[in-house]
């Protein structure tokens, strides 16, 4: 039985993190292992990483506006931490404004679709070993924290 006592309603959602539910939901349907809020290295913060079943990596970016998706001159430098890249945002937003050689999803908080798949550009081998490796970690911290929450890590 799983405990849901952590788990936050949709409501108390803050709207980016709401993108990013329905992101991971789509892509753990097609096998994807995901982190939100997942931090390659100092100083950036993704909001979605995706491990593939075949090892591939994807950097989602979940803009909730136009203001937020203006606001952000950060998303270059996500570029080089994944294999494909992509923006997630909901069907109101106006897309015109993302760059189109860049993933698209539309999504809401309980699902997504993949409107335009991110030109890849695959990540040099020592890249590709520390970024699994560091996902592996914090996946396996966070779900450590989840089971014994007063742990120390």
């Amino acid at each position: 039985m799983t405990d849901t006592s952590l788990t936050p309603t949709i409501d108390a959602l803050m709207p980016g993190q709401v993108l990013a539910r329905g992101v991971c939901r789509h892509l753990s349907a097609h096998g994807f292992a995901t982190l939100e809020e997942f931090t390659p290295d100092r100083g950036k913060r993704l909001d979605v990483m995706a491990l593939g079943p075949k090892g591939e990596l994807w950097v989602i970016e979940c803009k909730s506006s136009r203001a937020d998706f203006t606001s952000d001159s950060k998303w270059t430098g996500y570029l080089d931490w994944g294999d494909r890249y992509f923006w997630a945002v909901d069907e109101a937003f106006p897309t015109d404004l993302l760059p189109p050689d860049t993933g698209l999803i539309i999504a809401d908080g309980y699902d997504a679709e993949i409107l335009r798949m991110g030109p890849e550009a695959k990540l040099a081998g020592a890249r590709r070993k520390a970024v699994t490796q560091r996902f592996a970690r914090i996946a396996a911290q966070r779900l450590q924290m989840l089971r014994d929450p007063g742990a120390v890590l």
